[in-house]
C-alpha cells in the first residue's frame, strides 16, 4: 500500500504546509542576538541541509544553492510517496520515480519534493546516493551561492527521456551517447538588428 514518506526524513514527520509555500524562497529566518552582534540563524525544512531555491534552470524549473556548498556536504534528500514493486510497475509515465531496492521506489512527483527540481547534467556539481533507504543528493564539487545543482541522472533516464530529445546540459561532450538538444542550439542564435541591438531567436 503506498504510504508517504516520513520514517526516513532527517527528524521524521511531515513537510509543514509553510515550506511548501516557500519553496521558492528563502526559508524564513530567526536572528539571534548575541552583546552587540546579530547572527542570522536560518530555519530549514527536516529534508534540508543546505539553503536552495527553485527557478527557471538548464531545463525547465531547476534547483539553486542559496549559499556556498562545499564538496563533500548533503545538500537535500529526495522525498516522496514510497511505493512497492506492483505498485511502482503500474506507473506508466513518471519520471521522478527513484528505485531504493527491488521492492522499494520513492515517487518523488509530489510538490513537497523540491529535490526533484535537480536538473540533469552530464558533469554535474552533485551526486545522488542512497544510504539506509534515503536518497541523499551531495555535492561532487565546490557549489557557488547561485550556482545550479545538477547531476548525472545515468545511462537508462538519460536513454529513455532525454536522448531523442537531446541533452539540455551545457557540458562539452555529453555522456551516454546523447547530443545536445536542437532546441539549445536554436535559442542560442541571436538575430542582430539595424541599429546594433540584439534579440534571441526562439
Amino acid at each position: 500500500m503506498k504510504k508517504k514518506q516520513s520514517a526516513i526524513l532527517k527528524k521524521g514527520g511531515t513537510v509543514s504546509k509553510e515550506a511548501m509555500k516557500n519553496v521558492s524562497k528563502v526559508i524564513g529566518k530567526n536572528v539571534a542576538v548575541k552583546g552587540n552582534k546579530s547572527k542570522d540563524i536560518v530555519k530549514l525544512p527536516d529534508h534540508h541541509f543546505k539553503q536552495v531555491k527553485v527557478k527557471r534552470g538548464l531545463a525547465g524549473l531547476g534547483l539553486f544553492a542559496q549559499e556556498s556548498i562545499k564538496k563533500g556536504e548533503l545538500i537535500i534528500e529526495y522525498i516522496g510517496n514510497i511505493l512497492n514493486k506492483e505498485e511502482s510497475e503500474a506507473i506508466k509515465s513518471n519520471q521522478y520515480l527513484f528505485e531504493i531496492s527491488r521492492n522499494k521506489t520513492i515517487d518523488g512527483s509530489v510538490r513537497w519534493n523540491i529535490a526533484r527540481y535537480c536538473n540533469h547534467a552530464c558533469d554535474g556539481n552533485a551526486e545522488s546516493e542512497i544510504t539506509k533507504g534515503r536518497i541523499l543528493i551531495r555535492a561532487v564539487k565546490n557549489i557557488k551561492e547561485g550556482d545550479e545543482i545538477v547531476y548525472d541522472y545515468g545511462e537508462e533516464f538519460v536513454n529513455e527521456f532525454i536522448a531523442a530529445k537531446g541533452c539540455r546540459c551545457t557540458a562539452k561532450k555529453h555522456s551516454y551517447g546523447a547530443k545536445r538538444a536542437e532546441a539549445e542550439i536554436e535559442t542560442s542564435k541571436v538575430d542582430v538588428k539595424e541599429n546594433g541591438s540584439s534579440e534571441e531567436v526562439a
